[in-house]
């Protein structure tokens, strides 16, 4: 999924944003890495674009911009706003996502939403830890360089015009959120709705907590081996991380909310309150409890409740014709990808160990795909099959849906459009119909005249026939048909994953079976049978 960031900066040197982008900087401590005679190393891999400026003379233009405005000269000013574009790692491997195109799309994003701006755009192959996403850092001068024609988005009018500063609001990044959203959707990327409480909460304070942990744990588990001794941990959990896997495992051998409770206390110490219908839990020798709000909606009052009764249930996954089975069989978590193949890998071609590294990822991959099989009740190569059929016709379904809603969304759009040119020019139109001389009329007024006819009949065009809906009623029409599409979307996302999955799973097995020659014994099998 993509998600959208923003960081307000007010350091005074412009130079330092290009400085970061740029060139190599300790993760943890932000403090730039230097080569042996202590000048910076550049990033490996980067692109970097301006929009109404030069990236090499940004902080330049930026000052004299300020200067000529009198504006970001204290200390206290916002001198920029900084915004990170990050994409999913499986838009990478399964959309072909690359770099290139994440820097036009991010550039198209800028030029959207940030008009009239300096703006630097700087795209980066790979985010921490070597996590495979692609993410595009936005950075804008504060002040707007030129005067721009006013957007929906824009609340004041003063957000359009040059010297004025960059407004940011609660409804503002609401905004942005959704146009990320739809800028996935657009071109097919995997999205969850940016708009709805995150099932799972990991604010960046907890991720850099558990990043900086994980790394001193690293370190420290380095010098005990050095030292002789086995450690005894090596993987670090926060206190919200640790509270989120153990109650995930009570919530899977439960059948009341009260054995829940009962077993969060017994097994793990764990007590757990609640107050003004809002739960929290009280880790041992803590003073202060975690709210479970905090740790996401999955770990709220309702969603707990709605996971002990599902767990209570008696899923049958012998068969199902009609996507039942979906929804039971596909899990969360790790997905399960295709093997490599060797002699098509250039890399383990060239490197004997980078082979043998890409050897040891196959073969867990087909004990993944194996104990799928198993654990699912799978037993033979036409019970994968049955499934995989069933799940991609649930799959087309849902994406049949979806782009329903999208069609629908588009006709409401272009009349919300239309309707604002038909009843800003209505009165003039009205006019013209009681003047007494109407061509000396058209002719004073012709521009307006045309705006409300060529709206008028597009409207109509759009409306089947019907009467031309008022623009309050075309508001919420939208308003529902976003919310409705940012849902499906989001099911439509799950479920190609998981489809993607089954073709993974199925290619992996069907390959191992043509290896080994196991083919001809599975048809005698069933034949015998």
């Amino acid at each position: 999924m993509a998600v959208i960031k923003h960081i307000s900066i007010k350091n005074a040197s412009y130079n330092a944003t290009i400085d970061y982008l740029t060139t190599q900087h300790d993760e943890f401590t932000n403090k730039p890495i230097l080569d042996e005679q202590g000048r910076r190393i550049p990033r490996v891999e980067f692109l970097l674009d301006g929009i109404n400026c030069d990236p090499e003379s940004f902080h330049q233009e930026c000052q004299e911009l300020n200067a000529r405005y009198n504006q970001n000269q204290a200390r206290a000013d916002i001198k920029a706003h900084h915004y990170i574009l990050s994409f999913d790692p499986r838009d990478r491997d399964e959309n072909g996502l690359t770099p290139e195109q994440a820097q036009q799309l991010a550039i198209a994003f800028a030029k959207k939403n940030f008009p009239g701006h300096q703006t630097i755009v700087c795209t980066h192959p790979d985010g921490h830890n070597s996590a495979g996403n692609i993410h595009t850092h936005i950075v804008i001068n504060s002040v707007r360089a030129l005067n721009v024609e006013r957007q929906d988005f824009m609340e004041r009018p003063a957000d359009s015009l040059a010297g004025k500063k960059h407004h940011v609001t609660k409804d503002f990044l609401k905004y942005l959120k959704q146009e990320t959203m739809n800028l996935c959707q657009q071109e097919g990327f995997y999205q969850v709705d940016l708009l709805s409480p995150a099932k799972i909460r990991i604010t960046d304070r907890e991720y850099w907590a558990q990043r900086k942990g994980q790394h001193a744990l690293n370190q420290s588990n380095a010098d005990q081996l050095s030292n002789g001794v086995t450690p005894t941990q090596t993987i670090f959990e926060t206190d919200k991380g640790y509270l989120r896997r153990v109650i995930s495992t009570t919530l899977s051998d439960c059948r009341s909310y009260d054995e829940f409770q009962k077993k969060l206390y017994e097994q793990y110490g764990i007590e757990v309150h609640e107050s003004r219908k809002q739960i929290s839990y009280l880790l041992p020798d803590h003073r202060k409890p975690i709210r479970g709000k905090s740790l996401g909606t999955d770990f709220e009052r309702i969603s707990i409740e709605r996971s002990i009764f599902k767990s209570s249930l008696i899923i049958d996954t012998a068969t199902s014709p009609n996507g039942d089975k979906f929804a039971s069989v596909l899990h969360e978590g790790q997905r399960i990808t295709l093997v490599v193949q060797l002699e098509l890998d250039i890399k383990a071609m060239q490197n004997p160990f980078y082979a043998q590294k890409v050897k040891l990822s196959n073969l867990n991959k087909l004990v993944e795909s194996h104990n799928f099989m198993v654990e699912h009740g799978l037993q033979e190569m036409t019970d994968i099959e049955s499934l995989l059929s069933s799940t991609s016709t649930d799959t087309s379904e849902k994406h049949a849906s979806l782009k329903e809603t999208q069609d629908r969304l588009k006709v409401v759009r272009d009349m919300l459009r239309y309707s604002g040119q038909y009843y800003a020019n209505k009165k003039v139109y009205n006019e013209f119909r009681n003047a007494k001389n109407k061509v000396k009329f058209r002719e004073e007024h012709l521009p307006e005249i045309m705006l409300y006819e060529s709206a008028r009949k597009t409207l109509k065009e759009l409306s089947d026939g019907n009467p031309i809906p008022s623009l309050k009623s075309l508001r919420e029409e939208r308003d529902q048909l976003v919310a409705t599409n940012n849902a499906q979307y989001e099911t439509y996302s799950f479920a190609r994953s998981k489809l993607y999955e089954l073709h993974a799973i199925h290619q992996n097995l069907s390959t191992y079976i043509k290896e080994k020659g196991l083919e001809k014994n599975q048809e005698q099998a069933q034949e015998r049978s």
